[in-house]
């Protein structure tokens, strides 16, 4: 059934005129006879009684009437759901303790009351991210894609560049360095558990790895951040790397250290992936913001070659 047909004949039944009825729906007095022609043909009455005053609901039109109005108002009501800025921006920020969570949080601590939904996607890898984003069950999300794997219909804006920290624990032999660079780190073991192959951060990590010559493996169980802290605290060899956006916590008498990397620094590059030409109101003021209050990448920046410059 016709929307605009419907919308028609409620215009007329209420104007009681044709013409007054083209005229609020800003068409010709022809188009509103066509457009109720057809509605009568689909519904198979005559709707409109015609008389020389003008016209008016036939008995049929009548009863069908109040429907119409009650499908027009349903009709409106999904219209206005789907609105840009009618709903929250769902974004996918991959890990809740990591630099892209902690980005969106200081968004929307500077627009308080920006309607969001912030979720981690149940994801293998970058490709199913990109995949949910293109399929509409999330706004946009935070991945490291190459830009040569951005389909059609999804732009990327690389808007976050998080330098990586070293955390060792105090008896680690680096753990009194202020910064390190990634030549000290031959030779030490660094632990990242939980990386998955087929990954994007299995792919950066390798990278790093064949780039300095670092020892970087993800032997054995993990059991959660919480676990790793306490396994740092106890190694005097054994080291792992986070963001230095990334947010960890742990027991005071861990006492763990947070070195900064540096010559070159080593940076995870972020891209926010989004519809192209979406219009939602939150996803402006968000791009509009990481622009404007990321700090610019370090002078001596290292990214993987597939991450661009």
């Amino acid at each position: 059934m016709d929307v605009e047909a419907l919308r028609t004949f409620v215009a007329v039944a209420e104007t009681g005129q044709f013409q007054a009825a083209a005229d609020e729906l800003g068409i010709s007095q022809q188009a509103v006879s066509k457009r109720i022609a057809a509605l009568e043909r689909h519904v198979g009455v005559a709707l409109l009684v015609r008389t020389s005053r003008g016209s008016r609901p036939s008995l049929d039109g009548q009863v069908f009437l109040p429907h119409a109005k009650q499908v027009l108002a349903a009709v409106e009501q999904a219209e206005r759901a789907v609105r840009p800025g009618s709903r929250p921006l769902r974004v996918d920020v991959l890990n809740r303790r990591i630099s892209p969570a902690q980005a969106v949080h200081r968004f929307y601590r500077s627009r308080p009351g920006t309607d969001l939904d912030v979720v981690t996607l149940d994801t293998e890898n970058a490709a199913q991210a990109t995949q949910a984003v293109l399929d509409g069950t999330v706004d946009a999300s935070f991945r490291a894609v190459p830009a040569g794997q951005v389909p059609a219909g999804l732009s990327a804006e690389r808007l976050l560049d998080t330098p990586l920290d070293i955390l060792v624990g105090p008896g680690h032999p680096l753990a009194d360095a202020p910064r390190v660079s990634p030549a000290e780190l031959v030779g030490h073991r660094i632990w990242i558990p939980g990386i998955r192959p087929g990954t994007e951060w299995a792919a950066f990590y390798q990278a790093l790895s064949e780039t300095f010559g670092l020892s970087i493996d993800a032997l054995g169980p993990h059991f959660g951040d919480e676990a790793l802290m306490d396994t740092l605290a106890d190694s005097a060899s054994l080291a792992t790397l986070v963001g230095s956006g990334d947010r960890y916590v742990w027991p005071r008498n861990h006492d763990l250290r947070r070195i900064p990397l540096h010559d070159p620094t080593p940076v995870y590059p972020h891209v926010l992936l989004f519809r192209t030409g979406d219009q939602h109101p939150v996803l402006t003021a968000l791009r509009d913001h990481l622009r404007t209050t990321t700090p610019p990448a370090p002078h001596d920046a290292w990214v993987p070659d597939w991450a661009g410059h």
